[in-house]
């Protein structure tokens, strides 16, 4: 029997980590991997959300159907076989709280996870990283519902695995991923851990809602930098602003709109590209009507 639940109407700034963007004609919370395929058999999804970082979503909202890929889809299980373990997550883990339970649990090698926002989910799609890591490096397989309704294993070497990109089938949504990892000391990934979460502090603006980095670092350059020497650092569009602590992330200092974000955006675009003759690539993701 289905465990599925339907929300009509629900305000995508309740779901997002920047606090903006408008309705969702629906919204359907799964509670396991088979709401997930029977809800892809009977109708199209218009877009699979997770924690809700790394996306800006049009104030008119979502015309569609969001599948909400949450808490109730988060269970894990630990294998241990000598030294080597394996981790079995339902894709709507957080980051942040599988890193912290892995940790207790002495498991090594997933300490780069702790402070990144967002699910497990989003992060494979994304190949999520930080402090050296990435999700690349620690997966082994991922099981995934087809835009039909199938559900099929897919190995690493499969998923197409680049800088902050995969090649996951098209429509397709990531339910659960199998993770291989270490056995480590306790204290030891605690450590990694803080340390991880105090540069965070120190060199991003965690205190103000916004979806982690706007781009992607172009090669051979950082993104940062480049918005930084355009002086672009404080720069504001209505409620939005690029954050004086982190040039490559836009902030909602309280009161902005989606449409405030993508206007800054596209002002850091134009910008950068008058300056340096570079083409910034986004790491967001843009749902909904946006004027280009």
């Amino acid at each position: 029997m289905s465990t599925l639940t339907v929300v009509t109407g629900a305000p995508m700034s309740d779901y997002t980590t920047f606090g903006t963007g408008g309705p969702a004609d629906r919204v359907a919370f799964p509670a396991s991997v088979e709401d997930v395929a029977e809800f892809m058999i009977r109708e199209s999804v218009s877009y699979p959300l997770g924690g809700g970082s790394n996306l800006l979503v049009a104030d008119a909202g979502i015309r569609g159907t969001v599948l909400h890929m949450g808490r109730s889809l988060s269970n894990h299980e630990i294998l241990v076989d000598g030294d080597d373990v394996q981790v079995t997550v339902q894709a709507g883990a957080d980051m942040t709280r599988l890193a912290g339970k892995l940790m207790k649990a002495g498991v090594a090698g997933f300490e780069f996870a702790y402070g990144v926002p967002g699910t497990l989910g989003g992060a494979v799609v994304m190949n999520a990283g930080a402090h050296g890591g990435c999700m690349a490096d620690v997966i082994s397989e991922i099981t995934l519902v087809t835009i039909e309704g199938g559900i099929e294993t897919v190995r690493n070497n499969d998923l197409g695995f680049g800088y902050r990109t995969s090649t996951l089938p098209k429509g397709s949504v990531v339910v659960e991923v199998v993770l291989r990892l270490e056995k480590g000391e306790t204290s030891d990934i605690q450590r990694k851990m803080r340390h991880g979460q105090m540069e965070r502090k120190r060199t991003q603006p965690l205190d103000m809602p916004s979806a982690g980095s706007v781009f992607r670092n172009p090669p051979g350059d950082y993104a940062g930098r480049l918005i930084e020497v355009a002086d672009l650092k404080g720069c504001i569009v209505g409620g939005a602003m690029v954050s004086d602590k982190h040039a490559n992330f836009i902030v909602n200092t309280g009161a902005a709109s989606s449409a405030d974000i993508f206007a800054l955006l596209k002002k850091v675009e134009l910008a950068v590209y008058e300056r340096f003759g570079v083409s910034l690539e986004r790491e967001i993701k843009l749902v909904g009507e946006f004027e280009e």
